[in-house]
Parts: C-alpha cells; sequence; structure tokens
C-alpha cells in the first residue's frame, strides 16, 4: 500500500473526527447572520398533521373537546387501541406543490410542518422502527415532496418535532391510562432514538430552516438535556435555528434562570406580547381553535383578525407562524384556504410595509393602528382613521418629507404639525378596510418623545380611563382593536395601569366595562390607587365580545396625578376577563 493515500485518508479522518466549534459560543454577528432570513421572513405557516387526523375529534362515537391532535391524550386511548389508525390513513388527495403554492400566495416565507407530534407517529418512512408513515398504505414521503416543492417555490422548510412521545415504550413519564410494563432506565433509549430520527430528518430533506421542538416540559427532559440536544442538531447543520422549547425554560421576558433556554427565538402561543420581546419570536397561532383536523371546530378567525393579527405582530418585531390542519385525506380544508387567499391579496399590495421591516419606535401602540419601519420611512397601518380621516403620529419629532398610500403612490395625502406630533389626514373611507397603509418619509432615525397618557376629568368630573391608553406590563395581554378592548389576559401577572390627574381629591364609584366567555367567569380582579383597593368579580356575560358594567365599589383618589392599577387576584379559567374601560363616576 503507498505511504501517499494512507497519510490522506488519516488526514481525512482527523478532519472528519474534529468537533465543530461551540455553537454556543458563536458571537453575536455570527448569530445575526444565522437568524437573518428569519428575521426577515414575518410569516410563515405551521402545518399540523398526523394520524390524529383519521379520527378527526372523535373517539367511539363521540366527539371529544378540546385540540384534534390531542386526541390520544384527550380520550386516554392506549397505544394499542390507537394503532390502527395507522391501517386507515391515506392520505390519497395530498399534494405538496398545491400546499406551498397556497402558502406562498398567502405572502408566508417558510413552512413548519409537524414531523412527529405527541402521539409519537413519524410523518416520514423512517429507518428507526414501523410507527411512522413509511408503513402504511400511503407509498410516498410527504416531507420530501414538500422538500422538492419549497426548494421549488423559494420557501424554507422547517420541522416540528415533539420531545414528548406518547407511543414510544421507553420515553417517561407514561400516561396515567397506559398499563405497558415500564422500565425506569429507559429514558435514555428514547433520547437516542429521538436523536436517530432527528439525524435522518436533517440529512435527508436538504437545508432546513428550523426544528421546531415541543413537549418538552415533562420532568424527564432537562436543561442540560436541552442544551445537548441543540449541540447535536447545530452539528448536523450548522445554520440551522432551533427554537426555545429545545429546552425545560422557555425564553421569558428576561433571560431568569427560571425561564432560560439555549434556543434561538421565544415562541408565545395563542397570544402576541402586548409589547414584543427583546430577542427574536414568533407567535404560532391557530386559523380556528385547532391545531390538528377536528371535524367538529368551524370556529374559524376573519381574515381582518389574520391580516391585523400579522400586522401587529410586525409592528411588535416578531413573526406570525399561521395553523392549517389537513385532513386524512392529505387537504387542508377549504376555509383555511380561503382566508389564506385573502391574506396574500393584502401581503401582496402591501408587502414592503410587512417583509424586512423592524419594530415600531413607538413605545405604545397608537390607537389608530400599527406601525413598522425602515431606514428613512415610517408604514403606517391605519385600521381606524376615525370620521375625519386625522391620525397623530403622537410624539414623533422627525420632520415628515411627505405621506403617501402605499398602494397608490400617486395619491399624497397631507401632513401638519399637530400640538403633540405630525397629523395625518386620509381620504374616507378607507382605502382598504383589513389595513390602508400610510408611507411617511422622515429625515433620519425616528425621534419619539412620547409621555404616557394621563387621563383628565371631563366636563362631568368623571374619568374615562379606556383600554387604547392603557401600559400593559405582561407577557400575554394585549389590546386587541376589534374589540377595542384588552384581550388574551391569560398569565395571572399581567396587570395594567393607567396614569389620572384629578384636581380635587374625592370619592369615586368604579365602573368596569368587561366581557367574559362561559367557562372563564369568577375571577377576581383589584383596582388600586394611592394605597387604596377595591375588589370585583368577573361574571359571565355570554362571549368575549358581549361587553357588560360592573361595579366593584368606591374609591378615594387623591389630588394630583396618580397611577391607578389593575390587576387579577386569581381567576379560575383560560383568561381573566377582556376589559374595554374603567369610568371613575364621582359620588358627590
Amino acid at each position: 500500500m503507498s505511504l501517499l493515500p494512507l497519510a490522506l485518508l488519516i488526514a481525512s479522518a482527523a478532519s472528519h473526527a474534529a468537533p465543530q466549534s461551540d455553537p454556543l459560543k458563536e458571537t453575536a454577528a455570527q448569530k445575526a447572520a444565522r437568524m437573518k432570513w428569519f428575521e426577515e421572513a414575518r410569516f410563515g405557516m405551521f402545518i399540523h398533521w398526523g394520524l390524529y387526523s383519521v379520527p378527526a375529534g372523535y373517539w367511539k362515537g363521540r366527539m371529544i373537546p378540546g385540540a384534534g391532535e390531542w386526541i390520544m391524550h384527550e380520550a386516554k386511548i392506549k397505544p394499542e387501541e390507537y394503532e390502527p389508525f395507522r391501517d386507515q390513513f391515506n392520505p390519497v388527495n395530498f399534494d405538496a406543490m398545491k400546499w406551498v403554492k397556497i402558502a406562498k400566495g398567502a405572502g408566508m416565507k417558510y413552512i413548519a410542518i409537524t414531523s412527529k407530534h405527541h402521539e409519537g407517529f413519524g410523518m416520514w418512512p423512517s429507518a428507526q422502527g414501523d410507527w411512522n408513515i413509511g408503513h402504511t398504505r400511503f407509498h410516498r414521503d410527504p416531507l420530501k415532496e414538500l422538500a422538492a416543492a419549497c426548494k421549488k417555490e423559494g420557501l424554507k422548510l422547517c420541522f416540528y418535532h415533539s420531545i414528548m412521545d406518547w407511543h414510544h415504550p421507553d420515553y417517561l413519564p407514561r400516561r396515567a391510562w397506559d398499563t405497558r410494563p415500564v422500565d425506569p432506565t429507559s429514558f435514555p433509549r428514547y433520547v437516542q432514538y429521538m436523536k436517530a430520527q432527528l439525524k435522518e430528518l436533517l440529512t435527508n430533506y436538504g437545508p432546513i430552516g428550523i426544528i421546531w421542538f415541543d413537549g418538552q416540559w415533562e420532568s424527564t427532559w432537562n436543561h442540560d438535556e436541552g442544551i445537548d440536544l441543540y449541540r447535536y442538531i447545530r452539528s448536523l447543520q450548522p445554520n440551522v435555528i432551533v427554537n426555545d422549547r429545545v429546552d425545560s425554560g422557555n425564553l421569558g421576558p428576561s433571560k431568569t434562570p427560571f425561564t432560560r433556554s439555549v434556543g434561538d427565538y421565544g415562541t408565545p402561543e395563542q397570544t402576541i406580547p402586548a409589547n414584543g420581546l427583546p430577542y427574536p419570536w414568533e407567535t404560532c397561532m391557530t386559523m380556528n381553535d385547532t391545531w390538528g383536523f377536528h371535524a367538529a371546530d368551524h370556529n374559524w378567525k376573519s381574515t381582518e383578525t389574520l391580516v391585523r393579527n400579522l400586522i401587529d405582530i410586525a409592528s411588535k418585531g416578531g413573526n406570525y407562524l399561521l395553523n392549517v390542519g389537513p385532513t386524512s385525506l392529505g387537504e387542508i380544508p377549504d376555509p383555511s384556504i380561503e382566508r389564506l387567499a385573502e391574506v396574500g391579496k393584502w401581503t401582496k399590495a402591501n408587502g414592503e410595509a410587512l417583509y424586512g421591516t423592524t419594530a415600531s419606535p413607538f413605545p405604545r401602540q397608537l390607537p389608530w393602528g400599527r406601525i413598522t419601519q425602515r431606514p428613512g420611512k415610517l408604514y403606517l397601518h391605519v385600521f381606524d382613521a376615525g370620521a375625519k380621516g386625522d391620525i397623530e403620529l403622537t410624539g414623533l419629532k422627525n420632520h415628515v418629507k411627505g405621506a403617501y398610500l402605499l398602494t397608490n403612490r400617486r395619491q399624497a395625502v397631507s401632513v401638519v404639525n399637530g400640538p403633540n406630533g405630525p397629523v395625518i389626514h386620509l381620504p374616507t373611507p378607507l382605502t382598504d378596510p383589513l389595513a390602508t397603509v400610510v408611507v411617511a418619509q422622515i429625515d433620519g432615525p425616528p425621534v419619539v418623545d412620547m409621555p404616557a397618557w394621563t387621563a383628565s376629568p371631563d366636563s362631568s368630573g368623571q374619568f374615562v380611563l379606556d383600554a387604547s391608553h392603557v401600559t400593559i406590563h405582561g407577557e400575554t395581554a394585549q389590546y386587541e382593536p376589534a374589540h377595542k378592548a384588552i384581550g388574551y389576559w391569560t398569565n395571572h401577572t399581567d396587570y395594567l395601569t393607567w396614569n389620572v390627574q384629578v384636581p380635587r381629591a374625592g370619592a369615586y364609584s368604579v365602573e368596569v366595562d368587561l366581557a367574559c366567555a362561559p367557562g372563564s367567569e369568577g375571577g377576581i380582579f383589584e383596582v388600586s390607587v394611592g394605597g387604596q383597593a377595591v375588589t370585583g368579580k368577573v361574571p359571565l356575560t355570554g362571549s368575549w365580545d358581549t361587553f357588560i358594567k360592573v361595579n366593584a365599589g368606591t374609591i378615594n383618589l387623591p389630588a394630583g396625578k396618580s397611577e391607578l392599577k389593575l390587576r387579577p387576584v386569581d381567576f379560575p379559567g383560560l383568561a381573566l376577563m377582556n376589559l374595554r374601560s374603567i369610568k371613575l363616576v364621582p359620588t358627590r
């Protein structure tokens, strides 16, 4: 044997064996380059598709409430009872290119599909056992077909992958109704199985944009496991992005040990953070009430809600990952297709104001809509310009050189200087009822001095503290323009504050204008100011958009400027309430 080929062989083996640089030690510039496409994308499609689409929310003739993809858990189905769904799964109408074109037509830049959800079923023909699509009547690989379609259409393909696995015999902890024998030492074997599957996904399907983990909250998964898995994923594809759920603790508003994560970005679910987050983030949200297909779920969000959610998220610097749940035949439901086509009309006309923009420079949302920006331009997404068509850029110190409608650059709009900032006059009615975008051209980087809003009494001595002027403290509560109310108040630590300027001390009745849907009634809230507090109880009003006024008692307001605070004491349901306003009425 020649010594030269042997030396080359040794050198080659050494180079392959050499460890790559630690991904946890990448520089800020390296991470920014890796995250660049994600930070510019703004809009993606989530796809929840698995065996759970076969029962479609029904088990033994009974409709199972809750999310379709959780039916194995919610109906307490044993693995051996669940397995026959594999033989029934045959998505003969699956068309990868059709799915990708639906996403692209909506203006989405990436697709994240469930490679494996909590049921443990692999949606590709894995070599790791037989609990996967390779052992069904459907003799195709949908992930391979999606990879090819995404590549052709220029979309990033991403994989959701559940750490939790209700089917695999080595996963722990088991469900209470799973009576299979338990080996308490089996979990490391499961981790090796999971890594082997992830290696397939990261070596056989081309460049992957994101590995989107979930199911990380059970006791067997910990911070060290998260670090190891993150490093493993990045060793297979160094440029892949990994979400925060790779770790046992999600990213929080501050990276405390309790909320630490080695993940690259945060993943608020079914909610939009009131003030954005101080790191890259993405809100994932359903289009109806469930992620996986559920035949009984017809509660679809309107196109207006979807477009305004997208704008709201972009104005806070985040991405919107909007879900579809295909059927067991491989079809995206028509209501999803129809809404995505309508959303696509808006994104096609207004994409300049969305893709590659950054968050609003204003510290609070303005009552008429939302703002995104790029150098020299503010994009004003107007939801409601009022009867006169005037919107104010409260606190903006820059000179506005000019303004025009994004969809009609020839139609300039007038700009005058108001007492609190530039005022732009728009044609009424608005040209697009979903959101009319005005481009404001400014000199230099935006400079905003926006003092906190302070309530003063009206002519009758009453104070009206409406939701559009509140300061939100927390992660989930947010202003909903459609209801002109604070909604998604699902976090017990979130609270609201207003400033009030009281000319004379006195007693005031506290009237809270609120709404509450069935199942969430009974929450207790506290209103406090000047060291005093009153409490009220949230009644059932019928729905989240049926508002009634609740008297919480009488409170004494001190003279001068004070901060009024409303916080939850406790609530038993999904959320505390939707809040439209607080009215303070003098008692004498």
